[in-house]
């Protein structure tokens, strides 16, 4: 009499095999991720995951040669990283990358028929320009909530603002603000006033789509927003950050 099959207890093994096979992979790619994190802390990036994609898939009217140059963020003006905070992400010195504020009031505007808003930090934009691709999906969201929680366990608030600061753009392949302020006002980023970090810091929702100089309707109207806010925070409301 035949004795009982032992292919399931094959399959079994097979099956914790290639299980622990990928638990390791998983394993080592955290790892991997965990080291370029705390290695950018300290190193600018060379290049970043949008810039790459801009290059592989460029759109229409993308340069050859893109725009850019690393700014330390203390060489920058006051005015640059308010106007830009003061624009996309008021809550940044104190939220922990995730604006939980933010992703409440959004949700209760969906629910009154509003269109769905961004809540996006600007921890959560650093991380999607650095290590993300730029196709609005439920997955890309999920790594960029995950990511800037390790970016602010990681990094420091300095870190965040002057990379994002850095590789953000602000046009067609003008990436960073050194850039920016070249291309736009054709004066390096030290010399630029107030009122022109927030025509920078106004056109940032679509830089494809508005000129921060000569400014469109929108853009000056905007601007004026972000300078009032600018105003009404103060230079000290940044002191969190940049101390």
């Amino acid at each position: 009499m035949a004795g009982p099959s032992r292919t399931p207890r094959k399959s079994r093994s097979i099956l914790g095999t290639l299980i622990r096979g990928v638990l390791r992979l998983l394993g080592g790619f955290v790892v991997l991720l965990v080291a370029t994190i705390v290695m950018l802390r300290f190193v600018d990036p060379p290049t970043w995951s949008w810039r790459i994609h801009r290059a592989i898939d460029p759109p229409p009217n993308y340069p050859q040669q893109p725009r850019h140059h690393w700014v330390a963020l203390d060489q920058m003006p006051l005015a640059l990283p308010l106007a830009v905070v003061a624009a996309e992400d008021q809550r940044f010195p104190w939220h922990h990358g995730i604006d939980l504020q933010a992703v409440r009031e959004a949700l209760k505007a969906a629910d009154r028929g509003q269109p769905l808003r961004g809540a996006s930090t600007l921890t959560q934009q650093t991380a999607k320009n650095l290590f993300l691709w730029s196709e609005r999906a439920f997955s890309r969201k999920f790594l960029e909530l995950g990511l800037a929680l390790l970016l602010e366990l990681l990094w420091d608030k300095q870190r965040i603002l002057e990379v994002y600061l850095n590789i953000v753009e602000f046009g067609p392949g003008v990436y960073g603000v050194g850039a920016a302020s070249e291309y736009w006002f054709h004066r390096p980023v030290q010399q630029i006033s107030p009122a022109q970090a927030a025509q920078l810091a106004a056109i940032l929702p679509n830089p494809w789509r508005y000129r921060a100089e000569p400014p469109s309707p929108y853009v000056r109207e905007r601007s004026r927003w972000i300078g009032q806010q600018m105003l009404q925070l103060g230079d000290a409301w940044l002191n969190p950050v940049l101390d």
